[in-house]
């Protein structure tokens, strides 16, 4: 089983950073075998990726609308995965999800869809004021 706890959410003003933190647990994961991603889902608005790494072969991936702005990290002694938010708009004002699932499909897989995520962390609020 695997745990996910995310973090770092808050009320911004626009042009300001957030870092999100996932701090990911349980017995059964391994950096190698999962894929992290961040999603997001904003008021009346459907769940989309924002970004997601897999450490296996050191990818990452970001939707157009985060490119140069986000960055997605991870440090393997503290069990976590980051997201360094800056440059942050109100379109960006979305509840935040980190999510895991198996490294097993092909990368596109990762980011076009949620469904290979089996495991979720409950979400972080991140609000940006104009």
């Amino acid at each position: 089983d695997v745990q996910l706890q995310a973090s770092g959410g808050g009320l911004v003003q626009a042009g300001g950073s957030l870092r999100l933190s996932c701090l990911i647990s349980g017995s059964g994961f391994s950096w190698d075998d999962y894929v992290i991603g961040w999603f997001r889902q904003a008021p009346g608005k459907e769940r989309e990726v924002s970004s997601c790494i897999s450490s296996s072969d050191r990818s990452t991936y970001y939707v157009d609308s985060v490119k140069g702005r986000f960055t997605i990290s991870s440090d393997h002694a503290k069990n976590t995965v980051y997201l360094q938010m800056n440059s942050l708009t109100p379109d960006d004002t979305a509840v935040y999800y980190c999510a895991a699932g198996l490294n097993t499909l092909d990368s596109y897989s990762y980011y076009s869809t949620d469904k290979p995520y089996d495991y979720w962390g409950r979400g972080t609020l991140v609000t940006v004021s104009s």
